[in-house]
């Protein structure tokens, strides 16, 4: 009989063994036992989300290609932009370069496995107040790893964000997104198919690092950080750029019937998921398993999870094609076995018998209904009488303070150390609200109408902290609004849903309110939802992370000669703000740094008018009305402001309009709003075209000058030269991390 103890320590709980047992028909095996914890792991199996993901819509504006681990829509006719964002936070919290090195090198495979090429990387990022050394240590390691990965394997890092919140102190976040292109008809599914067609093991050897990582470290909270630091993965970029190419070629060679990537869970993942997705079994002999160290059991060669490798199943034939392209660029290409017709996982260690057992008992893990309860804490967190707190004395210095805030100060020390331009096709740089890429060279070939992509990343762990329903739908609608800013409509999002343990029943609350404001917001908006990830257990010794779903949308550009840009761009254009702001500080930034507060209830959303808001901006961007557009949130229209002034190196003067207080004008987060400069012969057009919407839109002032200044009721609120705002801006994370 199983010592209890062996199969807790692999996660498992005593009703989850008693089904493996029932299943088999017997006790498991050592290796059977280890295959079950990391597939039934909530990081491979989602046993205790699936339920709730199902609400996502899948169908929106664009048609949704899937690929084998990933999504996308078609966006010509035969072209397929391909994207998908996951979560490496446990690994990059034991050891950040290698985490999040790694990060990077999963997400990739992902894409490309399906036959994708990818073609840009964005990533978000949370940790603790950077007054933590040790939130300051994550910070540098993880951007270290990125920079490392990414600039080695020839993918520029385009953009995303990053933010700072006491709550990652204990669990750093780290969520990275891939962008890939490809043929629609030369995609390739993770589904094994084919009986007598060969399991080929490709790309590098395995070892024992890793083992456990993934799987066990993202389904459990997360303490004694330096005794796991064994189970973090150690990646390769150069041997991934070898697998990236092989993979690629191979598949264009038509030998391939489908391919899996050797992520979380490694060979476990792959052999299972692919057998149980195509209805088939696998025998396999563990024994030709490349590795790089001697001895290694066979639970041990099934649960490593050593990057750089792929699982993929070959015509029966054509193995010899395959092995030499893999051997022409340096990678192993082994058979481990056959494609069977009866549904078993038979594996086999140079001709012992390691493990026998259904693929989609493996595969299907089970499905379980949590408890649901709101926090006891939240009302009281919402309650806030904002009336009862000081306006600042000057409004200058207030601005100032919160641009130098981490969460708002230019993230340049970050994004400075990626690669943004190799492979040539960025054509809006990261610090504007979405990244801009070109599609190149396929015009012609797909009647391409379009020319552009355009990406953006986001989530607000405090507006979630303190209405998760709200929060989330925010989240949605402003990547959507960053991506409408560019001049691209947005058609499709992948999700990352960070949350801390969903066996205590208030962090599964949050979690269920917040795919519910996810599903909501993309359905109103008609957004699929064509990828993502669930990352629980982000939790350690000091209390959960404030939920964090983080949204990578996805849109389109017809011309992108058109795109546009946040920074102000010529003196005399007109500023025009779409939206209407209301008199809401809570959940702000300017309450955290201003009242060291972190209460209320966020800014209200109507999507009605976030659609509409989207629709203006995007017919006057498209009709060339429009010079610069700058979504407003963190921080307000001040900050909005303050960064078309850095960004553009010119200044603005504002009359704010209405009955509000001039700190309420200018650092409330209302939604649904937008800043435009727009020349003088074109304000009437776009006025035009918000009244067509339904839009509020008022012309607040001008560009001009080197000053940014603001008055109300004909009263200078506020003035500051560019050249001050810009130092504080560009100086303030670096200053503190260098």
């Amino acid at each position: 009989m199983t010592d209890p103890s062996v199969y807790r320590q692999l996660g498992l709980s005593d009703e989850e063994y008693r089904r493996i047992e029932q299943l088999l028909g017997r006790e498991p095996t050592p290796t059977e036992l280890a295959m079950f914890s990391v597939e039934w792991s909530e990081h491979c199996g989602y046993p205790r989300s699936r339920r709730k993901l199902s609400l996502l819509p899948r169908e929106g504006k664009a048609k949704v290609i899937v690929g084998g681990d990933c999504g996308g829509i078609e966006i010509a006719r035969g072209l397929a932009v391909l994207f998908k964002v996951e979560s490496h936070n446990h690994p990059s919290q034991v050891e950040p370069k290698q985490g999040a090195a790694t990060g990077v090198g999963g997400i990739l495979r992902d894409i490309f496995t399906t036959g994708a090429r990818p073609i840009a990387l964005l990533n978000s990022l949370r940790f603790g107040e950077l007054s933590d050394p040790r939130a300051r240590y994550l910070f540098r390691g993880v951007v270290d790893g990125i920079q490392f990965y990414g600039n080695c394997l020839g993918v520029p890092t385009v953009g995303g964000e990053v933010m700072f919140h006491s709550s990652y102190r204990g669990n750093c976040l780290v969520n990275v997104m891939c962008i890939g292109l490809a043929d629609v008809g030369k995609l390739i599914e993770a589904r094994a198919r084919g009986p007598g067609n060969s399991v080929m093991y490709l790309g590098a050897s395995t070892g024992r690092d890793g083992i456990g990582g993934c799987s066990v470290l993202a389904s459990h909270e997360l303490s004694q950080e330096l005794a796991k630091r064994p189970s973090v993965q150690i990646g390769d970029p150069f041997a991934e750029k070898c697998l990236l190419e092989a993979c690629l070629e191979a598949i264009a060679s038509g030998a391939i019937v489908a391919m899996k990537d050797m992520g979380a869970a490694g060979l476990t993942c792959s052999s299972a998921e692919m057998a149980a997705e195509g209805g088939v079994g696998m025998e396999l002999d563990l024994s030709l398993v490349p590795r790089r160290e001697a001895g290694m059991e066979p639970w041990e060669l099934m649960m490593s999870e050593s990057q750089e490798r792929m699982l993929a199943v070959v015509q029966k034939g054509r193995e010899k094609e395959v092995e030499d392209i893999f051997r022409k660029w340096g990678l192993n290409a082994v058979v481990l076995g056959r494609v069977t017709d009866d549904g078993l996982l038979r594996l086999t260690d140079g001709g012992r018998p390691a493990a026998e057992l259904n693929a989609e008992h493996l595969a299907g893990a089970p499905s379980y209904v949590m408890e649901e309860a709101e926090p006891s804490w939240l009302k009281e967190a919402q309650a806030l009488d904002i009336n009862s707190l000081p306006a600042p004395e000057d409004l200058g210095a207030a601005l100032l303070q919160l641009l130098s805030s981490p969460n708002i100060a230019s993230k340049k020390w970050v994004y400075e150390q990626y690669d943004h331009m190799v492979q040539t096709s960025t054509v809006v740089l990261p610090g504007s609200d979405a990244a801009v890429l070109r599609v190149k060279g396929v015009g012609a070939i797909h009647e391409l109408p379009l020319s552009g992509i355009a990406a953006a990343m986001d989530g607000n762990g405090r507006y979630c902290l303190l209405d998760p329903y709200l929060g989330a739908q925010i989240a949605v609608a402003e990547a959507a609004r960053n991506v409408a800013c560019s001049g691209a409509e947005p058609v499709a999002i992948t999700d990352c849903l960070n949350f801390g343990n969903p066996e205590k029943p208030d962090r599964f609350w949050q979690f269920a309110r917040c795919v519910e404001g996810i599903a909501e917001a993309c359905r109103a908006l008609r957004l699929a939802v064509v990828s993502g990830n669930v990352s629980f257990y982000n939790e350690g010794a000091e209390g959960p992370i404030a939920p964090t779903p983080i949204i990578g949308a996805v849109g389109l550009l017809k011309d992108v000669q058109r795109r546009c840009t946040a920074g102000f761009k010529r003196p005399g254009e007109i500023i025009i703000l779409l939206g209407r702001t209301l008199a809401e500080l809570g959940a702000s930034e300017y309450l955290k740094v201003l009242h060291g507060l972190e209460k209320g209830r966020p800014p209200r959303l109507d999507l009605k008018l976030e659609a509409a808001v989207q629709a203006c901006c995007l017919e006057a961007i498209s009709n060339g009305w429009v010079s610069s557009a700058h979504d407003c949130s963190d921080g307000g229209l001040g900050v909005a402001l303050a960064e078309s002034c850095i960004l553009g190196g010119i200044g603005a003067s504002v009359e704010l309009p209405g009955a509000l207080q001039a700190h309420e004008w200018l650092f409330s987060e209302s939604q649904s709003r937008i800043v435009l400069s727009v020349p003088p012969g074109n304000v009437n057009r776009v006025l035009g075209v918000a009244e067509k919407h339904g839009v509020e839109a008022s012309a607040l002032g001008k560009v001009e000058g080197t000053i940014l200044q603001a008055q109300l009721g004909g009263k200078q609120v506020f003035s500051l030269a560019i050249q001050e705002m810009a130092k504080v801006y560009d100086e303030a994370i670096e200053s503190i991390i260098e």
